[in-house]
């Protein structure tokens, strides 16, 4: 695998030939990627935590710049199917957002908290989704957010020099170009991280890949989701609702966390 992907119930990795794994949860039809080829990156819906639903959805972008989704489709969430030139792709809690090559965005799903407000964004370069908030960060590296920011989630109007973003249930964290991690809302300790490259937040916790491969993590750790000291050689991370992947330099996959529906199970 190069790049992986998690909700609550499963897990995605794209592997390098453009095809995607998925384990965890189908509940709802969100593993049924077997088919999906010439794909570039992929993202999980997750399922808000206070839900028992297990319905969540996954996404893909194509090398041509469509873009695929499958699972729960409650609030339009996976219809993509007409969006072109895109460049990115993010997925949240009922919602999918898609970063179109001239620097908007675009946003199907629930409408409800306006996560999916997002139709002024402009010179956008990289996107994320929580749970009922998403945000993006601006070629000037500058960072924009929307939707219920009521615990401080969407208080990023000050952040500068940040180069992506990740978003949690309550939290968002904005990684610099010096390689700091800022944080805001509930659940986005991060103790003064330097040296970070990569960052990915769950649920309630936060998680960073240092320049040496090794793997930081902060926040809730009921399951074990923040067990990741051992980790090495890392190039790339993804945090579930309580679960958390690392990707090695060879491509193979570790787990850590929650495994009730065996999104761990990634062998």
């Amino acid at each position: 695998m190069r790049v992986v992907a998690a909700a609550r119930r499963h897990s995605l990795g794209l592997r390098s030939d453009g095809t995607v794994a998925a384990a965890g949860s189908n509940t709802s039809g969100e593993c049924r990627v077997a088919e999906w080829t010439g794909v570039t990156a992929i993202a999980a819906g997750n399922v808000h935590t206070a839900s028992n639903t297990g319905r969540s959805h996954s996404v893909a972008l194509r090398a041509d710049g469509t873009v695929l989704a499958t699972g729960w489709n409650g609030d339009g969430q996976c219809d993509v199917g007409g969006w072109r030139g895109m460049t990115a792709v993010a997925a949240g809690w009922r919602r999918t957002l898609g970063l179109a090559s001239d620097g908007t965005v675009l946003a199907a799903g629930r409408r409800s908290e306006g996560a999916c407000e997002v139709g002024d964004w402009r010179d956008i370069v990289s996107l994320a989704c929580g749970d009922w908030h998403s945000a993006g960060v601006r070629a000037d590296g500058t960072v924009v957010a929307v939707g219920n920011g009521r615990r401080g989630q969407c208080a990023v109007d000050t952040w500068r020099d940040v180069r992506a973003v990740a978003a949690g249930h309550l939290h968002t964290v904005g990684l610099t170009g010096s390689g700091r991690v800022l944080a805001t809302g509930d659940g986005g300790e991060v103790g003064g991280w330097r040296d970070i490259v990569a960052v990915a937040a769950g649920s309630c916790h936060t998680v960073g890949v240092t320049a040496d491969g090794r793997v930081v993590a902060a926040g809730g750790n009921d399951a074990g989701q923040c067990e990741v000291g051992a980790w090495r050689g890392i190039v790339a991370v993804a945090a579930g609702s309580a679960h958390t992947l690392g990707v090695r330099a060879d491509g193979s996959v570790v787990a850590t966390g929650a495994n009730e529906h065996g999104q761990c199970d990634l062998s």
